[in-house]
């Protein structure tokens, strides 16, 4: 469902749920370049704080563009800026739930400014916040 600049108000939330799996990591990092050890060589990663490899960063935090481009707002919203901190790791075949939540609505500007979590069980990963452009309703 997509959600208009008119539809908004401050305490709607929406989620998207998915189980990170060694597939993910694997052509993440073939997408992004990034091919940091800490996710895809277990050798050097068990010998880390981590104890084992962990998840890209931007990989959980990209969950979260998945709820604001498919469900809220939706499709046709354009994000503007996002803030985000890393607060625990997330480990291969954690099942992360991106949660956005409309913090505040600016019509006239055709904006919303919208809190951003991913948790980990009962465990916030990751915390933020984001301004998106939202379209108006079709005349």
């Amino acid at each position: 469902m997509a959600y208009y600049i008119e539809d908004l108000q401050p305490g709607l939330i929406a989620e998207y749920r998915k189980t990170l799996t060694e597939a993910d990591i694997v052509l993440f990092a073939g997408i992004s370049g990034d091919n940091n050890p800490m996710h895809i060589d277990e050798e050097y990663a068990s010998a880390t704080r981590f104890g084992g490899r962990i998840v890209h960063g931007m990989l959980s935090a990209s969950l979260i563009s998945t709820v604001i481009g498919t469900r809220l707002p939706g499709p046709g919203a354009i994000y503007m800026g996002q803030n985000l901190k890393f607060l625990k790791p997330v480990k291969i075949g954690d099942t992360v739930t991106a949660r956005v939540t409309v913090s505040e609505v600016l019509p006239d500007k055709q904006r919303a400014r919208l809190l951003t979590e991913c948790w980990v069980k009962d465990e916030k990963v990751i915390d933020g916040d984001a301004l998106v452009w939202v379209p108006r309703r079709p005349a």
